[in-house]
């Protein structure tokens, strides 16, 4: 037997260790499994290529609890080690089995899926037990070993009667940690953490129907049917699938398998993804994944934890933002790639060069798959664009490479449910709504019901109106007129259709210039100035007596500092203004001016501008149910 210290810097580096080394300490049982899974294939690949004694079989990673001796055991049949890789791998930190194993064969073993990660990653089982032990084979046939450490820089190492190959870990659970000796806690960690593991892992064993077995049916004399009870067998728990999805060709997937490994994944969703994009790269880094666009809501608080991030098959972390572009984290699936580290923290994680890269790869794919669904299936395409519109006008405001793709697909809807593309749109208006200043109108709704009534007067004019309505579209148009040349937007409801395009011919008004003095005066003494601007416009003679419309500008402004728009915050605090257009064309208009008596005035001034208020439903609580009384009067 050999005893000795273990080659460390530090005197005593488990406290560390247990402190500092992992923010989770559930975290061991993911590093231990991840040890015995690079055993394993590394032990594939040496008999790939004729370097090993040993037949690979059929090798599976076994997990046992044994409640009362307070012991969890993690049992591989994979490679192995000897007493002096032992020695060498568990007792100098420094050292790292994977990384050596990787330099020595790195051409060849290029593809064999080793996580690289031995080394501190053993010692993270020191955070839950007490002690721990090794007893482990060489695939070499050499002698076996066993190796004892009680959590201080002492171990003994000496010789075990061990007969089969591969390694045993054996913890002996602390007092502070037994929930992992409870089977439905290590169950949890196992489903979390090893789900996808590419080696089968045991844990326990389960009994189903024999399926070699077929019961037999006899009848007795009266006739009567009886069938023998299905014969049960008992076989091992695999609780993981080692070939998911993400990790065959798309070409050997159907759609099925998609909608069924989408399941696998998010177990509790019931409903089906829209649609999938199947990543696939091994230049100019490695990256495999799988990616679901959901059904999606205007709710931009929703769960963003959707993304799982692997690290061949290990399970690294569902937090992807900083990882993955920041629109995408609304989307569900897996990525997997080997170029990301999977022991360090977050922010190191985002500042990581690779990681850099493979998010803006992921860009790019997300938009070449889009294009390619909307040229495939454009009406297909329209159908799904009210679930998907959130996260393209997320990645067009967020991800410039995004937003110049996005001309491709990047639907604009119109009140009457027609599609256009941005040049498309621009070529089917530039007659209509270019201005007198040859600047081209687009004019929008973001609810069809609640400017109704502004959305006719445009279409009585032969313009057309887009529908757009999620929570971003002021962010979004103002990122359009300042990338694209010579176009402005214009909310239906933000000013009488003729002043939002302003044409040549403007129309003349029927009143004087002294009479529509006297007008304003006498609106100015009716109508509340901290609440209403009040300008006096000639208008057709048809149009509405008064209209009440909101500007562009601050509304917008409001908009985007409710959604994010950052140093805005003084368009937030102010008060509500609308401008209050009075056509002085109208009739009505005509006899406010005229009316006798001051109080028939008040009332037609009031009960005109409740109408425009109540068109715009901003008429509510005790002043509509004033209007309303007031109404009922007016018809008596």
């Amino acid at each position: 037997m050999t005893k000795g210290s273990i080659n460390v810097s530090v005197e005593n580096i488990f406290p560390l260790i247990k402190k500092f080394l992992y923010s989770d300490h559930e975290i061991f049982l993911r590093e231990l499994i991840s040890n015995g899974t690079d055993a394993t294939l590394k032990l594939k690949h040496l008999t790939s290529i004729g370097e090993s004694k040993s037949e690979y079989g059929n090798p599976k990673i076994e997990v046992k609890i044994d409640k009362e001796g307070k012991k969890l055991h993690i049992i591989d049949q994979g490679i192995g080690m000897t007493a002096e890789e032992v020695e060498k791998y568990i007792n100098q930190v420094a050292f790292s089995g994977a990384e050596e194993f990787l330099d020595k064969y790195k051409d060849s073993a290029k593809d064999s899926g080793i996580i690289g990660h031995f080394g501190l990653g053993f010692y993270s089982a020191f955070m839950v037990a007490e002690k721990v032990e090794i007893i482990t084979k060489s695939h070499t046939g050499a002698p076996a070993a066993h190796w004892t450490c009680d959590g201080s820089p002492e171990f003994t190492l000496e010789e075990a009667d061990k007969t089969d190959r591969g390694t045993e870990i054996i913890l002996h659970i602390a007092e502070d940690s037994t929930e992992f000796l409870e089977e439905a806690r290590i169950r949890e960690l196992l489903n979390k953490y090893n789900k996808f593991m590419p080696i089968p892992i045991k844990f326990g064993t389960k009994e189903i129907n024999d399926p070699n077995f077929t019961p037999k049916t006899t009848k007795d004399k009266d006739g009567k049917e009886t069938t023998e009870p299905h014969k049960k067998i008992t076989v091992d728990d695999i609780i993981n699938n080692p070939n998911p999805a993400w990790t065959k060709q798309p070409a050997d997937l159907k759609d099925e398998d998609y909608s069924s490994f989408y399941r696998e994944l998010y177990p509790m969703q019931f409903e089906e993804p829209l649609f999938n994009i199947h990543l696939n790269v091994d230049y100019p880094f490695n990256l495999t994944g799988i990616l679901y666009f959901p059904k999606m809501t205007n709710d931009l608080n929703i769960q963003k934890d959707k993304i799982q991030l692997y690290q061949n098959q290990v399970f690294v972390t569902d937090n992807v933002e900083g990882i993955v572009p920041e629109f995408l984290t609304m989307l569900r699936g897996v990525i997997d790639s080997p170029d990301i580290p999977l022991n360090v923290s977050r922010s190191y994680l985002q500042a990581d060069g690779n990681v850099k890269k493979i998010s803006s790869y992921i860009t790019r794919k997300v938009a070449d798959k889009l294009k390619s669904l909307f040229n495939n299936n454009r009406e297909d395409f329209e159908k799904k664009w009210d679930d998907i519109k959130i996260v393209i006008e997320y990645g067009m405001l967020s991800e410039e490479k995004f937003f110049e793709k996005a001309d491709a697909f990047a639907l604009y809807p119109t009140v009457d449910g027609k599609f256009y593309t941005f040049e498309e749109l621009t070529n089917a208006i530039k007659a209509k709504q270019t201005d007198k200043d040859d600047k081209m109108v687009i004019l929008y709704a973001s609810n069809k019901d609640d400017q109704h009534a502004y959305i006719q007067a445009a279409k009585d004019k032969n313009y057309e109106v887009l529908l757009l309505d999620s929570p971003i579209v002021s962010h979004l148009i103002q990122k359009l007129e300042t990338t694209k040349e010579n176009i402005s937007f214009a909310r239906v409801d933000g000013d009488h259709i003729d002043n939002l395009i302003k044409k040549d011919d403007t129309t003349i008004s029927k009143l004087s210039d002294e009479e529509k003095t006297k007008l304003d005066e006498i609106l100015k003494e009716v109508v509340p100035s901290e609440k209403f601007s009040v300008q006096l416009e000639a208008m057709d003679s048809n149009a509405s007596p008064f209209i009440i419309t909101q500007p562009e500008f601050m509304r917008r402004m409001k908009e985007m500092q409710q959604t994010g728009g950052g140093g805005m915050n003084m368009f937030g605090h102010m008060p509500e203004m609308y401008n209050l257009i009075v056509n002085t064309n109208s009739e009505l208009v005509n006899e406010i001016l005229n009316t006798k008596t001051k109080k028939k005035q008040e009332r037609l001034i009031n009960q005109s501008l409740d109408l425009a208020r109540l068109s715009q439903g901003l008429l509510k609580g005790e002043e509509l149910t004033n209007f309303i009384k007031r109404s009922y009067e007016m018809i008596k």
